[in-house]
């Protein structure tokens, strides 16, 4: 039986071995990772200053965001971790392109939703984003989490609560 991929979303740190062993990522290239999360947090382009404008301060339907946010061997833009939903402003060249898709891909795998917009949509009117933003929000979508536990007589465990 092939083991499920697992992401945490959460902000408590997850067992050591759990990230790495799920994710396949060494510590020098985590560390390598947060230091890049760190330089794009202190050095955000102009589109990146806007949507986060619009996501800060849960200024999307009450929901909190974060940006520059690591999953796993990438670095997402910005992260509604309570909903399992990235937001990511989508990069110009054709090297970043390739990354984007290996990048979300890999999310995908493991249940996490993303959302792409370009750096021009950001510049621009930011009233459709902010409602395609919270229309996903909002959407029903299945958590990623263990099956079920199974009595001794094969039968899903309910709870009377």
């Amino acid at each position: 039986m092939t083991e499920r991929k697992k992401l945490s979303l959460g902000t408590s740190d997850a067992a050591k071995s759990d990230k790495t062993a799920s994710w396949n990522v060494s510590e020098a290239r985590k560390d390598k990772l947060h230091d890049r999360a760190r330089f794009n947090k202190r050095h955000p382009s102009e589109a990146h200053k806007r949507m986060w404008s619009l996501l800060d301060k849960k200024g999307v339907g009450n929901f909190s965001f974060q940006r520059e946010v690591v999953m796993g061997s990438s670095v997402v833009d910005f992260a509604c971790k309570t909903r399992w939903l990235v937001v990511e402003i989508s990069g110009e060249t054709e090297a970043e392109k390739t990354i984007e898709e290996l990048s979300d891909r890999k999310l995908k795998e493991v249940g996490v939703r993303i959302m792409r917009f370009t750096a021009e949509e950001v510049m621009g009117d930011l009233e459709p984003i902010k409602e395609a933003i919270l229309e996903e929000l909002n959407q029903p979508f299945e958590k990623p989490g263990r099956a079920p536990k199974r009595r001794d007589d094969g039968l899903h465990h309910r709870s009377r609560y």
